[in-house]
C-alpha cells in the first residue's frame, strides 16, 4: 500500500506502456499512450474500515468497477467500467509485486491490460491470467499525480 499512502491521485501504466484512461462516454475505460490526459488521472479513496482496499475515481466522478458482464461472449475476462455505485465491485486490493502493483477485485480477479489485435487491443478487463504469456498483463506501474480540483469536486458531507 506504500504506493498509495500519500497519494490523492494516480496514473496507472500497464505492462504495455499505456495508461488506464476513462473514456468520454463516462462508462468505459481503455488504455492510451497519452498519460498527460486528465482522463488518465484516478482519485484514490481509502475504504473506511479496511486499510487494504481502495477505490479509484475517474475525472467524471465515477468509480473503476469490476463488472460481472463478459467482455466478449464466450471468452474469458469481464468488463471494467466507470460507475457511480459503491460496494464490493468498486473496491480493489493493491498487491505489491516488485516495483509494480496488481489490483485484485473482491471476486479474486485482477485488473488486466489486454494486448493483441482488435478487439483486445487497448482494452481493460478483469480476469485471472492462466497463461504464462499474460502473467505480466495484470501488473501496473503507479505514478502519483496532482489533483486538479475543477475535475475532482470536493464533497462537503
Amino acid at each position: 500500500m506504500e504506493f498509495f499512502d500519500k497519494a490523492k491521485a494516480v496514473r496507472l501504466r500497464s505492462h504495455h506502456g499505456k495508461y488506464l484512461v476513462a473514456n468520454e462516454d463516462e462508462e468505459t475505460v481503455r488504455q492510451s499512450r497519452n498519460g498527460s490526459s486528465q482522463h488518465a488521472r484516478w482519485k484514490v479513496e481509502f475504504v473506511e474500515g479496511d486499510s487494504h482496499l481502495i477505490r479509484l475515481k475517474s475525472t467524471y466522478n465515477k468509480y473503476l468497477t469490476a463488472s460481472g458482464e463478459p467482455y466478449l461472449l464466450g471468452t474469458t475476462g469481464n468488463k471494467v467500467l466507470q460507475t457511480s455505485q459503491t460496494g464490493g465491485v468498486v473496491e480493489w486490493e493493491p498487491i505489491n509485486d516488485r516495483l509494480q502493483v496488481r489490483f485484485r477485485a473482491r471476486n479474486g480477479k485482477f485488473l488486466r491490460a489486454n494486448g493483441g489485435p482488435p478487439p483486445w487491443r487497448n482494452s481493460v478487463t478483469h480476469d485471472i491470467p492462466h497463461r504464462t504469456v499474460t502473467q505480466d498483463w495484470v501488473l501496473w506501474g503507479v505514478d502519483v499525480v496532482e489533483i486538479l480540483e475543477d475535475r475532482f469536486p470536493i464533497s462537503c458531507d
